[in-house]
């Protein structure tokens, strides 16, 4: 037995093929698609227009929140991220020692403890995408830290579809209008003859703080009760907003990352804001062929590189002195947004 034939990428792919994928809105509005180029050009925004990336200068918030990839302007490709993680001293020995014994058994419950580590791997690519997914679905763009500087993704959202309230008009204001700014809202879209948006996408934090507090909506929820002193339910709101709106209410998850080792965790989306949308889906999680891919398929072949989820390579590199193994992960990925001139951003309080 050799060290190399446990810690491979199809032993790595095989275990992460058993763990489960979490069904999340991101996901679901923005399923994964493949293809062999990394050209930008296959991502689109508003009015079916390649994703444009522009530098910018942002400010402290945004900059911490920032993705951080390998990203080239004037190439037009998409952006790159990786990772790599060794096997430590301790775990390399006791490993060494069980295959120098062929204790079959000792190395498998070795590899799998070495393999939770890849798991973390693999998250933290998904954690990307998922990052690009989130951030379009609350701001219509996406914000990335590259070598060459600071550079936002645009995917071309009409600037009429965008609205940040203010003073009493913000929803977190008891008497602010709710209905008559939906309204608004979802005219901006028909009138430029887009479908009439029938989801509101928002956290609960965000629906509880504003639609739950409203003075008119709760006058007329108490007004339709035998009882006026009832105590209205969350569901009585959600209700509300069916049937009075035709609003389907649908609460972006309330989860966290951690953008960078020893950081604080961020939430992938903000309370305050608000999406209007229509249909089931907006775009793609676009992945493209990562080099290790590339040679794998088309070049050398001496990368032992294997595919997970479709499109993430994990690729294994083994370092002679000392016998060790370094695994890598590495994806090509940017979601495309085609109806971005389709959906409505709020920022409401």
């Amino acid at each position: 037995m050799d060290i190399k034939d446990f810690i491979s990428s199809k032993n790595i792919a095989l275990y992460m093929k058993e763990l489960p994928v979490e069904s999340t809105v991101d996901r679901a509005l923005f399923p994964n698609k493949k293809q062999l180029s990394t050209e930008l050009e296959f991502a689109k925004g508003a009015k079916k227009k390649t994703v444009a990336l522009r530098m910018s200068k942002f400010d402290v918030a945004t900059k911490v929140r920032a993705l951080s990839a390998s990203l080239d302007i004037q190439k037009k490709e998409m952006p790159f991220f990786k990772e790599a993680v060794g096997i430590n001293e301790t775990k390399r020995r006791e490993l060494i020692n069980a295959v120098s014994a062929n204790n079959e058994n000792l190395v498998k419950a070795l590899t799998s403890q070495v393999f939770d580590n890849y798991t973390d791997l693999i998250d933290g690519a998904n954690v990307q995408t998922k990052r690009m997914r989130t951030s379009l679905i609350q701001n219509g763009i996406i914000n990335i830290t590259s070598e060459d500087g600071d550079i936002v993704a645009d995917y071309g959202v009409p600037a009429n579809h965008k609205r940040v309230l203010a003073g009493t008009s913000k929803w977190s204001d008891p008497s602010a209008d709710i209905v008559g700014d939906v309204q608004s809202f979802q005219k901006a879209i028909t009138d430029d003859n887009y479908t009439k948006p029938t989801t509101l996408l928002l956290t609960e934090k965000t629906f509880n703080n504003t639609i739950m507090v409203n003075t008119a909506i709760t006058a007329h929820l108490h007004s339709n009760v035998n009882a006026t002193s009832l105590i209205l339910s969350q569901q009585d709101y959600i209700n509300f907003c069916k049937e009075r709106m035709g609003l389907s209410i649908v609460f972006l998850e309330n989860a966290t990352y951690v953008p960078y080792e020893n950081a604080d965790p961020e939430p992938y989306y903000t309370d305050g804001k608000i999406t209007l949308m229509s249909g089931t889906t907006l775009g793609f999680t676009v992945y493209g062929t990562t080099p290790e891919e590339y040679d794998k398929t088309y070049g050398s072949g001496k990368l032992d590189t294997s595919i997970v989820q479709e499109a993430i390579a994990i690729t294994t590199m083994v370092k002679e002195d000392p016998i060790t193994v370094d695994t890598k992960v590495s994806q090509n990925a940017i979601p495309s947004f085609e109806r971005a001139d389709e959906v409505f951003f709020g920022t409401v309080y």
